[in-house]
Formats: structure tokens, sequence, C-alpha cells
């Protein structure tokens, strides 16, 4: 599997609670906004770097820890929130969800009872026109990279799920490269059945489980 190395580390506003966008310049504290985001910024490089090793055992994280680069961009921060805010725009009526991951990165939640049929890995036409507009955010500018992560539900084997997930997450990022995405920006991974977002003793949870997300980091 090749390796997806980003060459900014993603501003976290989030992490710290403090997203904002410039408006005068300054804030109620007397801190700039474009300050805030550097800030943010540097405390989302040590806060990634320290919550994947901190977390040995959490490969979605170390993922993610292994994505990020060691040059710190101030804009990451504002950056992303741009691409946040759009992608919830076009995502709304969709069944996606659109947050932010505790390392700053933009995140899609696509579950699978909207993207794939049970046990298969290919993609269903009527989620075509939503992966385009996905598509459409991400080849606005280079300054993003994708990494697309499948999951599972508890349901059968590592045998069964990994390469099940793994296909799924693959099938997501061959669409988006041939939507225009630099399948050089794009790293498709599958972890089965690890962390889970929900009950895996329901129903509804498994369905929750059984997804594909995609993380938006910044890059320089």
């Amino acid at each position: 599997m090749r390796a997806l190395v980003i060459t900014t580390v993603v501003g976290a506003l989030a992490l710290t609670g403090c997203q904002t966008t410039p408006t005068n310049g300054q804030s109620s504290g007397g801190i700039s906004d474009y300050k805030k985001t550097a800030i943010g910024s540097l405390i989302g490089a040590a806060a990634g770097y320290g919550l994947s090793r901190s977390n040995a055992n959490s490969s979605a994280q170390n993922n993610r820890a292994a994505a990020i680069g060691a040059v710190l961009g101030a804009g990451a921060g504002l950056y992303l929130d741009n691409k946040e805010k759009k992608l919830r725009q076009q995502m709304q009526g969709t069944g996606v969800e659109v947050n932010r991951n505790p390392d700053g990165s933009v995140n899609l939640i696509m579950p699978g009872s909207i993207t794939f049929d049970t046990n298969k890995s290919n993609i269903k036409p009527n989620f075509y026109t939503t992966l385009n507009k996905v598509a459409q955010t991400l080849t606005e500018d280079n300054k993003s990279a994708i990494l697309v992560t499948g999951y599972t539900d508890s349901t059968g084997n590592d045998s069964i799920n990994i390469p099940l997930s793994q296909a799924r997450a693959q099938s997501v990022a061959n669409y988006l490269a041939g939507q225009g995405v630099p399948s050089a920006r794009i790293n498709a991974q599958g972890h089965g059945a690890s962390n889970p977002i929900a009950d895996n003793g329901t129903a509804a949870g498994r369905e929750q489980n059984r997804r594909v997300e995609i993380s938006i980091y910044a890059t320089q």
C-alpha cells in the first residue's frame, strides 16, 4: 500500500473549539482571527501527533498521523473551514454526514445503505451524483489530499471484512479519480470492523458501521 505524505499539517481549530472567520481582524480577546488560525494549526500538529503516539492500537488515528507531514501551514485552518462549509451545503439531503476529525481534517461519513449493496463493492448508481459534488469541491484547487477509509460491521471475520472494506474504499477513490481528482492525492484503506461508530448489536447500528469515510487534509 502506497504511503501518502502530506507536506502541511492541517489546522485544528475544531480541536480547540475555536472556528472563526475573519471579520474585522480582531476577536473579543484582542487576537486576530489569522493568528488564531496559526495557533490552531500549531495545536493541531501537536495534538494529531500526540494522539497517534498515545493510542498505538488505533489504526485509524495511526493512518491519519502517517498522512500528515511536519511542515506547518498557517492558512490550513481557514482553507479547511471553507471546504467544510461548502461540503455541508452540497451534502444536505444526501444522507452524508460532514464533520471534523480530531486532527482537524474535514470528514465525510457515507453509510453503506446509500453507497453499496450488501457484500458488494460496486457503488450504487444513485450515489454517483453525490460523489460528483464531492469531486467538484476537491478539484477546485490542488491544496488538499484525500484519505478514503472503508469499514464494515462486526458480522463475519477479518478475512472477509478487511478485503471488502478495502475494495469499497478503492471503488470510491477510483470514482473520484475518474472525476478529475488526481490519484496521487488519494489514499484508500480498508479497516474492516474496527472503529465502529454505533452499536453492532443492533441492525441500525450495524448499518451505520458499514460505511466509507473521506477525510480531507490541507497541503502546501
